[in-house]
């Protein structure tokens, strides 16, 4: 007889699912032994949030959920952050979590924790198995949540008894909807009203992320002479040095780019949910400007911005229900066009200085963007480092910059190992501070173990210094909660048993080039200039 945690197996492996990310625990052993000669391969995490880390990134590179799985309690707490960025990322993610027996349910026995009120507001869909015959069904329907609308995370509660049951139960096939496409009538509409706008601004989110999502977007935007800007930390879905292409919505947008994003007749937004950091604060689109909103979840629809147009419908869906021909752009299109991309353009100079204690990251960005292939993966941890990467270097797809929308510190390291173990082929570059390192920092263990090939580069300035700027505005001088005493980083990295460069200065710099174009496991330590990035 087949356990019901076989038949997740069995399910997973039917959806293409290849690798799942996990820290081992008693109460999901059945599961572990499920997998045991599967053919879904099993990456063993040094932290749960390292384990789910691993997970959403996975799911950005391969379209399909990332899959973690996770003890009950402790586990699926540590596990939380993963599910929370999977959320704002809207990535589709699969907790599993296994939990206590059927038993002690709901009476808070060792290590039990309620998902169902644990996750709610963070989780798309929560599910608990008390019968080892609904796991295929839940199995089934998590995947569908997960997948469905706007991507997002869920969780499935597997009591550890539950599973280690025989299932009669077949194994379901998955069900998804097929993406939805605007009716005619707003298809039309749309397209009048992009015919007839002389200042349009197309600005793409997470719909564009599948596969095909890039190139369908380029080649749209070309028939249709539109202007694009994305939204926050998605610079990767639009080539960056395309006449076309206007910058991103993120953190801190210059006055210049921001008052000109004002002056759009037309603002069509596609696959995004236009959250807080995309609209600039909630102040843009300004009111008065003409919103066509298009989304694959009405939820999203009619909040804060009334939309002339408000469609339920898939970004890809609809700009193929457009179509590749136009009727032509207004003669003052261009114009316009050229003016965006320009002011992109002015923010991306990097003026080389030297600083007496470190090197300003923004340079070891323009080196990054220098020497990368054309197919590199760059994985950025949350931090004051990571920010010329939005910014001055110009990604051109296929290049993919893995960055946390939800602004997690920890993320870095994880995704950088997932990425070299699901395209060994590929040049992987790992970026974080010195706070990430040493929260997730473990998961490089990883890929050492598996002879993943990446490159660690750890940005050392002994400061949160992304806080520090804010305490600095706030509250000049005054210093609190935000100094780093670290240990010997190089030394550190060393334990890994891989190469390690050292950057001290800016004459380091061909080192770190070297570093980059060495094949194999490496790390780089960058002793990054603190004062490069405080308040004037």
């Amino acid at each position: 007889m087949t356990t019901a945690a076989e038949r997740i197996v069995e399910f997973l492996a039917a959806q293409g699912i290849d690798r799942a990310f996990c820290v081992p625990g008693e109460s999901y052993i059945a599961l572990l032994d499920a997998l045991h000669g599967s053919a879904i391969d099993l990456v063993t995490c040094r932290s749960e949030g390292g384990a789910g880390f691993m997970a959403v990134a996975d799911a950005k590179l391969t379209g399909r959920p990332g899959v973690v799985l996770v003890s009950r309690g402790p586990g699926a707490c540590n596990a939380s952050i993963a599910v929370h960025t999977a959320e704002q990322d809207a990535v589709p993610l699969i907790l599993l979590v296994g939990q206590v027996e059927r038993r002690d349910l709901r009476r808070n026995a060792f290590q039990e924790i309620d998902y169902a009120n644990m996750f709610r507001g963070v989780a798309k869909w929560v599910g608990e198995a008390t019968d080892p015959e609904q796991v295929p069904e839940l199995i089934a329907r998590a995947h569908a949540q997960a997948c469905g609308g706007v991507p997002g995370p869920v969780v499935l509660s597997l009591p550890e008894d539950v599973l280690a049951m025989d299932c009669a139960a077949p194994a379901l096939p998955a069900t998804l909807p097929s993406p939805l496409p605007p009716s005619p009538a707003d298809a039309a509409r749309l397209a009048v009203l992009l015919r007839g706008a002389e200042r349009p601004i197309l600005l793409a989110g997470h719909g564009f992320e599948a596969e095909g999502g890039r190139e369908a977007l380029l080649a749209f935007a070309e028939a249709w002479q539109v202007p694009v800007a994305v939204s926050f930390r998605r610079q990767d879905l639009f080539p960056n040095r395309h006449p076309l292409y206007a910058g991103d919505l993120g953190l801190r947008n210059p006055d210049a780019q921001r008052a000109a994003f004002a002056e759009a007749d037309l603002v069509l937004a596609l696959g995004t949910r236009l959250t807080d950091i995309t609209t600039q604060g909630w102040t843009w689109p300004v009111p008065g400007q003409r919103l066509v909103h298009v989304c694959a979840d009405p939820r999203f629809l009619g909040w804060l911005f009334p939309a002339e147009l408000a469609i339920a419908a898939d970004a890809r869906a609809t700009i193929a229900a457009l179509g590749t021909e136009s009727a032509g752009a207004p003669a003052g299109r261009a114009a316009w066009t050229a003016r965006l991309h320009d002011l992109h353009l002015s923010d991306c100079q990097v003026t080389p200085r030297v600083w007496e204690d470190g090197v300003a990251f923004a340079e070891v960005a323009k080196l990054i963007e220098r020497v990368a292939p054309a197919d590199a993966i760059v994985t950025l941890d949350a931090g004051t480092f990571g920010a010329p990467f939005y910014r001055k270097v110009g990604w051109r797809p296929p290049q993919r910059l893995l960055a946390p929308v939800s602004g997690a510190m920890g993320f870095g390291v994880p995704a950088a190992v997932a990425a070299a173990l699901r395209h060994p082929d590929r040049r992987v570059i790992g970026l974080v501070g010195d706070g990430g390192a040493l929260m997730t920092g473990g998961e490089f263990a990883v890929a050492v173990a598996r002879g993943a090939p990446m490159t660690l580069i750890l940005s050392d300035n002994g400061s949160y210094a992304s806080i520090r700027i804010h305490q600095e505005r706030a509250h000049p001088g005054r210093v609190s909660g935000t100094s780093l005493i670290n240990p010997d980083f190089a030394a550190w990295c060393a334990a890994f048993r891989v190469p390690v460069t050292v950057v001290e200065s800016q004459a380091d710099l061909p080192a770190l080039e070297a570093a980059l174009r060495a094949p194999g496991i490496s790390a780089v330590v960058v002793r990054t200039s603190l004062e490069a990035v405080l308040p004037k």
